[in-house]
């Protein structure tokens, strides 16, 4: 383990679909300070999102800067740094001008659909599973990443010399924190390693085959590291000589930071997509029910935990959509106030599969639905049925993950920004059956990544000193009638068929 330092705080940037941040958090991992700053989504064609990875990268530095002013503090009171990020994003930059050969290809972006459908008819949706935990789908990087080789000028020749560098956003991160084209180190971990589809689970290596068989060339790949080491030290004038110590995906992040480190725990996070995942501990879990198994983290050099999880695409998107494609409110936290004008959904649903549906149903070809609309429904209905739409899909996912683990959930921890949705979360606890806890500090994403880098370098001793950490703030019962959370979930059920192959 590398010596500690002085440093009295842990810094963490969180950089998201929407959002960039930096947060400084003391020693019982409370928030010191933080700092945010949305960046650009970039719509080039329907299915297609991008974001400018430059600006991705200056919101960074800002952020960094902007959370230590507010903290009064500097790159010597910062014992370390981790980061955490919008897994799956793709970008592919050159290595000796630091610029980007395209904009990044984010996650829900679904451009590669056909050639999805054309490796499935030749060994079927679920012909990597085995290596990589995961089916064929837009969602994972690999796709995204042939994409530009194939049609950005230059990019594959670049690539094949190792003068252009892909990552997922970590990577982008990392090498830039660490010196860029002066000499940035270029790496990821195991989690994010696992999302690209080019990891063997069981190796935690890059995968010939699968690299074969994505056309990927292997000089353009980072070095897959564990989610909690000393990778280098900063070169960025905010954060000079502070030890990178910590980097997670998102999901992952968010499992950590609620201590969720023993097997069959579980949290959802409600971000811009909705993600829960279940601790199987040291042995990856085979689905046979429409998740994916992933990597959920590793700690230096002990041994890797894995995760099942339940990725949905769109949930705190939906309420961003609702403001800005409808404007039927002003502000997303607008939406639960017009939800409670009235008593139920009006028998509306909204199954919101912007880019298909993901877990547990992989239909690329799904789209929106609206169902159950009369004469009756209005704008507060359709509220209502925004958010519920979140509940149900999580019901979808929790039962697949019940299915797979042999087990029976009795508390889900949540995170992310909609748990601030109180009827949200009491209508969550009603539908699933089970009770919903939120602790009290909700940006369980970030402090992962924190924990992650702590742990590195010793600022904090062990796992057990996290566990002290987590504390509740609210805790939600079910309160539903068994039959009416039954006709609700039918009904749903029933609108997901409605949005199921709606392209040919």
């Amino acid at each position: 383990m590398t010596p500690v330092n002085k440093g009295r705080y842990v810094g963490a940037i969180d950089q998201g679909t929407t959002s960039t941040r930096f947060m400084v958090f003391g020693r019982q991992g409370e928030i010191i300070s933080s700092a945010q700053l949305e960046h650009r989504q970039i719509y080039p064609r329907p299915g297609w999102v991008e974001h400018d990875a430059l600006e991705i990268w200056a919101n960074t530095g800002k952020v960094i800067a902007a959370a230590l002013a507010q903290a009064r503090i500097g790159a010597t009171h910062l014992a370390a740094v981790g980061i955490t990020n919008q897994r799956e994003t793709t970008v592919l930059w050159d290595r000796r001008s630091g610029n980007p050969l395209y904009n990044a290809i984010v996650w829900q972006d679904t451009r590669v659909a056909a050639t999805v459908a054309v490796m499935e008819r030749h060994g079927g949706q679920d012909r990597f599973r085995g290596k990589t935990g995961l089916p064929l789908a837009t969602y994972f990087s690999a796709l995204k990443l042939r994409w530009l080789l194939d049609e950005v000028p230059r990019a594959r020749e670049l690539a094949e010399a190792g003068d252009a560098l892909f990552g997922t956003i970590d990577s982008w991160l990392l090498w830039n924190l660490t010196g860029g084209a002066q000499g940035g180190v270029h790496v990821t971990d195991v989690t994010n390693a696992s999302r690209t589809q080019l990891m063997n689970l069981a190796t935690l290596a890059w995968d010939e085959t699968l690299l074969s068989a994505f056309g990927v060339p292997p000089a353009c790949l980072p070095r897959i590291a564990s989610s909690g080491e000393v990778y280098a030290h900063s070169r960025l004038p905010a954060l000079a000589g502070v030890p990178i110590a910590g980097d997670l995906g998102d999901q992952q992040a968010a499992l950590v930071g609620q201590t969720c480190l023993r097997r069959g725990d579980a949290k959802n996070t409600y971000g811009t997509g909705c993600f829960l995942l279940m601790n199987t501990g040291e042995q990856p879990v085979p689905s046979k029910a429409g998740l994916i198994t992933t990597v959920a983290y590793q700690f230096g050099r002990e041994k890797p935990c894995y995760a099942l999880e339940g990725s949905i695409a769109v949930a705190g998107a939906l309420v961003q959509w609702l403001r800005d494609r409808l404007g039927l409110i002003k502000a997303s936290a607008e939406v639960e106030d017009l939800a409670r004008e009235v008593t139920d959904n009006g028998d509306v649903y909204f199954v919101p599969a912007f880019s298909g549906l993901f877990a547990p149903h992989w239909q690329a070809s799904a789209r929106g639905v609206i169902a159950g609309l009369t004469g009756y429904a209005n704008r507060a209905h359709l509220a209502r049925a925004v958010l519920e739409a979140t509940a149900y899909q999580t019901r979808d996912v929790l039962a697949a993950m019940e299915q797979d683990s042999g087990g029976v959930l009795t508390e889900l921890r949540v995170d992310g920004g909609m748990v601030a949705n109180e009827l949200l979360m009491q209508f969550q606890a009603d539908i699933l059956d089970v009770r919903v806890v939120r602790p009290r500090v909700t940006e369980t994403t970030v402090l992962g990544a924190a924990y992650a880098a702590g742990l590195a370098v010793g600022f904090w001793d062990n796992t057990e000193n996290l566990r002290t950490n987590w504390a509740i703030d609210r805790t939600w019962t079910p309160q539903m009638a068994r039959d009416r959370r039954e006709h609700y979930y039918k009904c749903w059920k029933k609108a997901v068929t409605r949005s199921l192959d709606w392209v040919d």
